[in-house]
C-alpha cells in the first residue's frame, strides 16, 4: 500500500509539470503570434520613403520651407515612415533634387513652391510609378501629381482688414498716415494671392486707405526685403505686409528698427519680433505636407489639386500683437466667419 501511494504522487507530480510546461507553452505561443502583426506593419511604414526637395529659401527661411519640413518631421514621428531632405541652392539644382529621389525609389517626392512647377512636370512624366506633390502649383495633367493649392487670398484679406482698421482707429504704433505697405518677392501667383486679398480687406474697412507695392524679385534676400521696407516707410506706411519668404526677414527687422508694424506671411512670424509683428498671414503648409503624406502610405493619394482655405483650416491668421483692440479682433473674426458662409468671395488678382 505504501509503495502504491508512492507511485501515485509520482503520477500527480507528473502530470502537474505537463501541465505547467503546456500552459508556459500556450502562453508564449500566443504572444509570439501577435508580436509579428506590429513589427511587420511597422516596418512597412518604414519601408515608405518620402523626399522633400526646397526651393533656394531652404529650410530656415521661416516661411513655407521651414513649414514644409515641419510637416515631414511630423510625419517620421507619428507615422514612421522614412523622411529625407535636400535644399536646392538654385533653380537648375530642381530637376536632378527631383530626379535623385525618384531614382532611389521614394513613394513620395514633395516639391516645395510654385518656381518647381515645370522641373515637376518633367521629372513626373519620366518616373510614372512615383507619386509626386508640389506647393503652390497646379499640375493637372499627371495622375501619379497632387498640387496643394491654398487660397491665400482669404487669410491675406483678414490681415489687410485688421491693417486698415488699425489705420483708421489710430491705435498702438499707429499715427493714422493711411498708408500700409506690401514687400512681394517675386510677382508670381501664389504672392500676389496674398497681396490681392490684403488689398480688399484693407479698402473694405477704410476705402480711403493707401496700399504701396512693391517687389525685391527674390526670396532669399533679408538685406534688400529691409531696404524696400525702409524705403515704404519713409513714404508713410506704418504697417508693412511681407510676402518675400526669407527676404522678408529684413521686412520684420525694418519694422522694428522704426518702430512700426510688419505683418508676416506662411507661418506665424510673431516670435520674431513679438512687439513689431502684427499678426501674420498662415498658409498651412504643413498640414498640406502631412496629410498628404499620410493619405498616400494608406493608399489614398489624389492626384490634381487640393484645396486648402479657411473652411478646412488650411489658411488663417497668427498671434495678434497685444495692441490690437478686441473691437478690432471681433470685427476680423466676423468677416473670416463671412468669407467661410460664402457672404464675401475675395478675389485672388491684384487691383491697378
Amino acid at each position: 500500500m505504501k509503495k502504491w501511494r508512492v507511485v501515485l504522487a509520482s503520477v500527480l507530480i507528473l502530470l502537474l509539470s505537463v501541465s505547467v510546461f503546456l500552459s508556459g507553452c500556450s502562453s508564449k505561443t500566443k504572444q509570439e503570434s501577435t508580436q509579428p502583426q506590429t513589427t511587420t506593419q511597422e516596418a512597412k511604414n518604414k519601408d515608405f520613403k518620402v523626399g522633400l526637395v526646397t526651393d533656394v529659401g531652404g529650410i530656415n527661411d521661416h516661411s513655407f520651407n521651414q513649414m514644409a519640413y515641419e510637416g515631414l518631421q511630423r510625419a517620421a514621428k507619428e507615422l514612421g515612415v522614412t523622411v529625407n531632405v535636400i535644399q536646392s541652392k538654385q533653380m537648375t539644382d530642381y530637376v536632378p533634387n527631383l530626379t535623385n529621389f525618384a531614382q532611389q525609389g521614394y513613394n513620395l517626392v514633395i516639391a516645395v513652391g510654385f518656381m518647381m512647377h515645370d522641373a515637376v512636370e518633367e521629372v513626373s512624366q519620366k518616373f510614372p510609378d512615383t507619386k509626386f506633390l508640389i506647393i503652390d502649383s497646379e499640375v493637372t495633367d499627371r495622375p501619379n501629381v497632387s498640387s496643394a493649392m491654398f487660397k491665400t487670398e482669404q487669410c491675406g484679406y483678414l490681415v489687410g482688414a485688421m491693417a486698415g482698421l488699425m489705420e483708421k482707429e489710430k491705435t498702438g504704433k499707429v499715427k493714422g498716415t493711411n498708408i500700409i505697405g506690401v514687400v512681394g518677392g517675386m510677382q508670381i501667383p501664389p504672392v500676389d494671392s496674398f497681396i490681392a486679398g490684403y488689398q480688399q480687406g484693407a479698402k473694405a474697412v477704410n476705402p480711403d486707405i493707401k496700399i504701396l507695392i512693391n517687389y525685391t524679385n527674390n526670396f532669399n534676400d533679408p538685406a534688400a526685403g529691409k531696404q524696400m521696407a525702409l524705403t515704404e516707410i519713409s513714404q508713410g506706411a506704418e504697417i508693412i505686409f511681407q510676402v518675400a519668404g526669407g527676404t522678408g526677414d529684413g521686412v520684420i527687422k525694418a519694422a522694428q528698427e522704426k518702430n512700426v508694424y510688419a505683418i508676416g506671411v506662411d507661418a506665424d512670424q510673431s516670435y520674431l519680433a513679438p512687439d513689431h509683428v502684427l499678426t501674420s498671414a498662415v498658409k498651412r503648409v504643413d498640414v498640406a505636407t502631412y496629410d498628404v503624406i499620410k493619405d498616400t502610405l494608406n493608399g489614398n493619394f489624389k492626384s490634381g489639386i487640393v484645396y486648402f482655405d479657411l473652411k478646412n483650416d488650411g489658411v488663417g491668421i497668427g498671434k495678434v500683437n497685444k495692441d490690437v483692440p478686441q473691437s478690432i479682433i471681433d470685427k476680423v473674426n466676423q468677416l473670416a466667419q463671412d468669407i467661410k458662409d460664402g457672404k464675401i468671395t475675395v478675389s485672388d488678382k491684384v487691383s491697378k
